[in-house]
């Protein structure tokens, strides 16, 4: 089973940047997209960003558009998110995923299209 492994949460305050990154186990993963979700307190899983697995295709969430960057290096087997202008309603554990069931294919925005996840950092942002 592969594994990913997030890394880079913590407390930042708001308007300030955390880079989180997701590193996969298995050489495969530059053949699947990923994409990163949070969940907060109470609240279903929702989608941030995606990815293609050649990273040529991105996507966003309209509520972090313009501040977060979905970007991944294949040769790392890392995917990473940079967030920058966060705020308080980011707070948030994050997880990353992978669309292992295609390979080749693009992001998508239902976590139900990825079936290999990490186990997540928490980020909080203070006012």
């Amino acid at each position: 089973q592969a594994q990913l492994v997030e890394s880079g949460g913590g407390l930042v305050q708001a308007g300030g940047s955390l880079r989180l990154s997701c590193t996969a186990s298995e050489r495969t993963f530059s053949n699947y997209a990923m994409g990163w979700f949070r969940q907060a307190p109470g609240k279903e899983r929702e989608f941030v960003a995606g990815i293609s697995w050649s990273g040529g295709s991105t996507g966003y969430a309209d509520s972090v558009k313009g501040r977060f960057t979905i970007s991944r290096d294949n040769a790392k087997n890392t995917a990473y998110l940079q967030m920058s202008s966060l705020k308080p309603e980011d707070t948030a554990v994050y997880y990353c995923a992978t669309r292992r069931r295609v390979l080749f294919s693009n992001w998508a925005p239902s976590r139900y299209d990825y079936d290999s996840w990490g186990q997540g950092t928490q980020v909080t942002v203070s006012s």
